[in-house]
């Protein structure tokens, strides 16, 4: 298929690149250019002029942009010139309301949408291993699941539009306690005089096993958070969860809530901008 990739953030750089060792990618297009330009550079590929110009090129669209405004604008620009038949395959985490609402513009095209939100953090967009939970039709997505693989080690249809970001909120409601209980344990072994290293390294091999604790306790002990995902992105996620529970059955969620309270703490004091593993830096306060 014709590839080409709206949005060339941390996540969308990595995965274009994929695409293009996989010989698939065409067209890119970035609202800042520069970023465009320097992919284009090393990849031989077009930088379109606007997600118009890409949509008529391509027979399957990446989008990968940061928020539900940002989803439905790009489908809105995307709907002027798409051809009919082609699709577009969002992995932006947002709403599954927003996801619902990007189909049924495109779907006005006798365009295809489906929702493929992605997890696995920069390491799994570099590696080509990302997990991709998918929601919409089904003999559409398999269309498309032969050329997602170029990106994702797992890719699994979850059921209609709107699924696949069901899941994810899923998914970001779960790293979230894992994030939190990894973190106040590393300070809470601290404080017993432990040598965390040795900690690790064998509560890794057993029950306590979590890819938090194996990628991101280095972080933690080092007291340096480098971008893999961001706070002020995951804060925004789980506002998402917070949303889709309400509307749901009502239920709140302690974990979410909690780990808000941390990141507009986190956010405040501005390390918005460092990955999820800085709330260690809270609970190494809490256990001082």
């Amino acid at each position: 298929m014709k590839v080409g990739v709206i949005g060339l953030g941390a996540m969308g750089v990595p995965m274009a690149r994929n695409f293009h060792k996989h010989g698939l990618l065409q067209v890119v297009w970035n609202r800042t250019r520069k970023r465009a330009e320097a992919l284009a550079a090393e990849t031989g590929v077009r930088v379109a002029e606007s997600p118009v110009d890409l949509a008529r090129e391509c027979e399957l669209i990446i989008t990968c942009v940061s928020r539900d405004q940002d989803v439905l604008d790009v489908a809105a620009q995307i709907a002027t010139g798409i051809r009919a038949n082609s699709i577009v395959a969002d992995t932006s985490t947002v709403s599954a309301a927003t996801a619902r609402q990007a189909a049924a513009i495109l779907g006005q095209r006798e365009a295809h949408f489906l929702d493929c939100p992605v997890s696995g953090g920069t390491e799994g967009a570099i590696k080509g291993t990302l997990a991709m939970m998918v929601g919409g039709d089904e003999q559409v997505f398999e269309r498309t699941r032969l050329a997602l693989s170029a990106i994702a080690g797992k890719v699994v249809h979850i059921g209609p539009v709107g699924s696949g970001q069901a899941c994810k909120a899923v998914n970001q409601l779960m790293i979230a306690g894992v994030y939190e209980a990894v973190a106040e344990a590393i300070a809470f072994g601290q404080s017993l005089g432990l040598d965390m290293q040795r900690v690790i390294e064998v509560l890794s091999t057993g029950a306590a096993a979590s890819w938090v604790l194996t990628n991101r306790s280095g972080n933690m002990l080092a007291m340096n958070f480098p971008l893999g995902f961001k706070v002020a992105l995951h804060q925004k996620d789980l506002e998402i969860c917070r949303a889709m529970a309400k509307d749901a059955d009502g239920a709140t969620l302690p974990v979410a809530d909690r780990m808000l309270a941390h990141y507009q703490k986190l956010m405040r004091r501005g390390y918005g901008d460092e990955d999820v593993s800085a709330v260690f830096r809270l609970k190494r306060e809490e256990h001082k």
